[in-house]
């Protein structure tokens, strides 16, 4: 599957900002399930390159030049295909770097209980995990925290989104990943785009590696469609949560008050 995408990031400020840094995850990781075909980065500014802990390619942004306003714009096409297997990609870190908690994936008494119910394993070992029961549990997750446009911003966590009962694809894949830990399984957390049709609603989306200890690699599971990870994704970054993995994240001096607007199509080649 070809995917054609344009990801444009607007950020406008009420007062000038004086210097701002921006770490972009914007660039599709280089994989053997994708193949980046053509792909152009536009922005302001200074901008070095570098792979990041996690594999990801990331640009540092750096304006030193007074703004009001940075507009950053990705586009390009990838091929996209469905792997039989697990993920076999070389890996630049232990599967054991996902297991720890996070600020945004540390469990309250709440999402402990939750988790036992929905892995049923309560005051049991682990058993070993699989496509069936990682979907499963996909399903409980998305029961729970229902899919609510707008409801959350990026500093929520996953036990806040459990108490909320709503929230987007970054509170489910969090909630999914505590869930994952908590039994002793690491799990990611995956930024990146879905083609859905005409679901633009998706087309930034956030999912979950799983990394898989009988077949020793890593299995995608989109917790919002509790289903594998197939073709219809493409993958931009991941981590540890969505700090890790976030497309765009950085720091400004000055500027006020900050209003953004992203705009992403996917869309597939014919």
């Amino acid at each position: 599957m070809q995917l054609n995408i344009r990801h444009e990031t607007i950020y406008r400020y009420d007062e000038t900002v004086t210097q701002s840094v921006q770490m972009l995850r914007l660039t599709p990781r280089t994989e053997a399930r994708q193949r980046t075909l053509t792909w152009q980065l536009q922005a302001p500014g200074r901008r070095s390159v570098q792979l990041d802990a996690h594999g990801n390619h990331t640009h540092l942004l750096t304006l030193e030049e007074p703004h009001r306003e940075v507009r950053i714009v990705v586009s390009g096409s990838v091929e996209t295909r469905d792997l039989a297997g697990p993920q076999l990609d070389p890996e630049p870190l232990s599967p054991l770097v996902y297991l720890p908690f996070t600020t945004l994936t540390a469990p309250d008494a709440a999402l402990r209980t939750f988790a036992a119910n929905a892995l049923g394993e309560a005051g049991a070992e682990p058993a070993p995990f699989d496509r069936a029961r990682l979907e499963a549990l996909a399903q409980a997750v998305c029961k729970a925290v229902r899919y609510k446009s707008g409801t959350t911003t990026v500093t929520d966590t996953a036990a806040s989104a459990l108490k909320r009962t709503e929230g987007v694809c970054q509170d489910q894949a969090h909630v999914f990943i505590a869930c994952c830990r908590l039994a002793g399984v690491p799990a990611r957390y995956v930024s990146g785009y879905l083609y859905g049709g005409d679901n633009r609603e998706m087309a930034s989306h956030a999912w979950v590696d799983v990394w898989l200890e009988n077949a020793h690699s890593w299995v995608g599971i989109d917790v919002t469609h509790h289903a594998p990870a197939g073709a219809q994704h493409c993958r931009l970054a991941v981590g540890r949560d969505y700090h890790d993995a976030a497309p765009v994240r950085g720091v400004r001096r000055g500027g006020g008050k900050e209003a953004l607007e992203v705009n992403v199509s996917v869309a597939v080649q014919e």
